[in-house]
């Protein structure tokens, strides 16, 4: 999944990034066939070159290793609103056939069975950048049927990378265009909270290189 998500990013110049499976991504990219990538995140970081995973936006080593730290305004109002930013990359704790996302509740918002982190800076990520991607687990309690809090809309996601394969938009909802290697496709159905439908191509994700792997492994030796 971290693999297919760092490439994902291949031709990107710029990409504000979650933290989380994002972050790894988006470093793994930069490590692997995206050296110059630009790394842009809400704490106001830009430019960052982080030699280990970041544990949250206010983590210092993106600071020390950006181009440039501008306030968080700054981060919103002159980069991200006016469309200067190429991807977006989020996380999810659900997101439903139509892409919408939430991180805000699991249950009924006034009595939840989970309370999550929020929204943070997503909703403004989701309809400022030119493109959002959402990378998360594959279960049937994160993509479901109908979100049970709509924390995030925007424009919605141009892909879906998950654990078992890739989703991409069409006609309005999620649909499934590829698995990755050994996935099976009734494990693929069965493992998400609707009636999933199945892109006529259906297409196998290339398997990781040793290159990648490598570069993965190290990534997340850094940070301990």
């Amino acid at each position: 999944m971290t693999v297919s998500a760092a490439r994902a990013l291949a031709g990107a110049i710029t990409c504000f990034v979650g933290i989380g499976l994002p972050s790894t991504a988006a470093n793994l990219a930069r490590r692997t066939h995206s050296p110059d990538l630009v790394l842009i995140y809400e704490s106001g970081a830009l430019g960052a070159k982080p030699g280990h995973l970041p544990a949250s936006i206010g983590d210092g080593v993106l600071a020390e290793t950006a181009d440039a730290v501008v306030g968080v305004a700054e981060v919103f109002n002159y980069w991200l609103q006016p469309g200067r930013i190429g991807v977006g990359f989020l996380g999810a704790a659900q997101l439903d056939r139509s892409g919408a996302i939430n991180t805000t509740v699991v249950g009924d918002y006034h009595a939840p069975g989970v309370r999550l982190p929020g929204a943070g800076g997503a909703p403004e990520i989701a309809s400022g950048c030119r493109e959002v991607f959402v990378v998360l687990r594959h279960t049937p309690r994160a993509l479901v049927e109908r979100v049970d809090f709509v924390t995030t809309r925007g424009r919605g996601p141009s892909l879906v990378i998950t654990d078992l394969g890739e989703l991409r938009p069409e006609g309005g909802e999620l649909v499934l265009t590829a698995l990755h290697p050994g996935v099976d496709l009734a494990r693929a159905k069965a493992m998400t909270g609707w009636e999933l439908r199945v892109a006529p191509d259906l297409a196998v994700t290339p398997a990781p290189t040793g290159d990648e792997l490598s570069a993965l492994r190290a990534l997340k030796a850094a940070t301990g």
